[in-house]
């Protein structure tokens, strides 16, 4: 799949085009990763779902920080881009954006304990170094959402830090607006999930600036970026069965690999439960059908 732009990144589900004008077209691929490692296997209709979750979230969030998105039906982009044709494999997974000078931190929102903040507390009572009350266990709610942000590595992995970390890191301005929007989106999208029977976990979220104004960007409580758990499964103690990657995650765990390439070939089992999870989570959040969505029965 080629495009006449060209390219600037490769990620480990996203390609990014330059596409002029303070411009860039995003388009999501079927390609799953775990411990930061891409696996062989695509995820059929993921990237359509990581598309179209973002788009409806944006949409839904925008009275609380505008995007940066321009268009995702495939007939606009084209006319956007004076008539470059996107190849039909990506209609449903393209997104033309506003290109935005991003906040080099992610802004992590965690309503409930669990990944790396359950095992920062299992050491040391601390979640990014905050104290928490004692007792808590995996899966549990906190007293109220927190906001967690990390660094953005270029290479291996992101790390963790407190809030003062993150004032020293983006300055004070930004990092209180980039908190106090992010808790917003997190409690929005957590009473959305939780009218259809679903908790959000946690999700992360990605800011930038546009003409000076702090704007979303990326993907947005999307399986790949958020915890989301069915809401009559989660019992404290335990790792709840999950609509995003964890699942994937539990079966790595159970393999004789040690997290670097070449990860595991996956069965079909574990590539069709994922797919059938991320289409599932799609549907429930939204009420819309993925058939619905662009290129999806493809």
């Amino acid at each position: 799949m080629t495009i006449d732009l060209p390219q600037i990144h490769s990620g480990k589900v996203r390609e990014l085009y330059d596409a002029g004008d303070n411009r860039l077209l995003m388009v999501a691929s079927d390609r799953v990763s775990a411990f930061d490692v891409i696996m062989a296997e695509p995820i059929r209709h993921k990237g359509r779902v990581l598309t179209a979750m973002t788009v409806f979230w944006c949409n839904e969030m925008s009275d609380v920080v505008p995007g940066t998105l321009l268009a995702v039906d495939p007939g606009e982009i084209e006319a956007r881009l004076a008539g470059i044709s996107l190849p039909a494999e990506w209609d449903g997974r393209a997104m033309l954006v506003q290109r935005a000078e991003m906040l080099q931190m992610e802004c992590i929102v965690r309503g409930y304990l669990a990944g790396q903040a359950h095992e920062e507390y299992v050491k040391s009572g601390t979640v990014h170094g905050a104290p928490m009350p004692a007792g808590l266990k995996l899966a549990d709610r906190l007293v109220e959402p927190i906001f967690t942000p990390s660094t953005k590595a270029a290479e291996g992995h992101d790390v963790n830090i407190d809030f003062a970390q993150a004032v020293n890191l983006v300055g004070v301005a930004a990092a209180e607006a980039a908190r106090d929007i992010c808790l917003e989106l997190y409690r929005r999208a957590a009473a959305r999930a939780a009218d259809v029977g679903f908790i959000l976990a946690d999700t992360k979220f990605e800011l930038g600036y546009v003409d000076g104004v702090l704007c979303l960007c990326d993907e947005v409580c999307t399986p790949d970026s958020s915890r989301l758990w069915p809401a009559d499964q989660v019992v404290p103690g335990h790792t709840p069965p999950a609509f995003d990657k964890q699942p994937l995650r539990d079966w790595l765990a159970g393999q004789p690999w040690d997290r670097t390439p070449p990860p595991p070939r996956l069965p079909a089992s574990v590539t069709t439960a994922l797919s059938e999870r991320y289409v599932a989570a799609y549907e429930r959040v939204t009420g819309l059908a993925l058939d619905d969505w662009y290129g999806a029965t493809a």
